[in-house]
């Protein structure tokens, strides 16, 4: 049962609106990461998107990197857990590996690509590089935080 108190403190303070999304780090066997260019914004970034409500995360990462890529995907394991300070975004990434599909843009990519990690470091913005590198390295799942531009270092 829901039991709803109300007193001066709690009325004073809001209540936390934050999205969930997935995001897949799609690795190849030669060790190359599946990346997409966004149409909305030009930016390279790991396929991925808003969890729907009904659907487990790893069935809604498979989604989106099929429809944002064209590929299918095995998903493997979560390897990070990111938030974005400023937009109120928990974005759950995991390690995938392809299991079919061809490279296709759609309405939210202009380009697909599989980049070394050294191009992911050269084309994307720190804060969604760092989740791929993160799904690389097998220490995870990484917890961080962002303020859409940069990571807050934990304290």
């Amino acid at each position: 049962m829901l039991l709803y108190m109300s007193n001066s403190a709690c009325e004073t303070q809001s209540t936390p609106l934050h999205s969930v999304s997935v995001a897949g780090a799609v690795v190849r066997e030669d060790g190359r990461l599946l990346a997409i260019r966004r149409a909305d914004n030009g930016r390279w970034e790991l396929p991925g998107g808003v969890l729907e409500l009904t659907e487990a995360p790893e069935e809604g990462v498979a989604r989106e990197v099929w429809e944002e890529t064209g590929i299918r995907v095995e998903v493997d394991e979560l390897t990070g857990v990111y938030k974005n300070t400023t937009r109120g975004i928990v974005a759950l990434v995991f390690r995938c590996k392809p299991a079919g599909g061809s490279e296709r843009t759609s309405t939210e990519s202009t380009a697909v690509d599989w980049l070394t990690p050294a191009e992911v470091s050269e084309r994307m913005a720190e804060v969604y590089a760092i989740r791929l590198l993160d799904a690389l390295d097998g220490d995870g799942p990484h917890v961080r935080s962002h303020d859409g531009k940069h990571l807050i270092q934990a304290r």
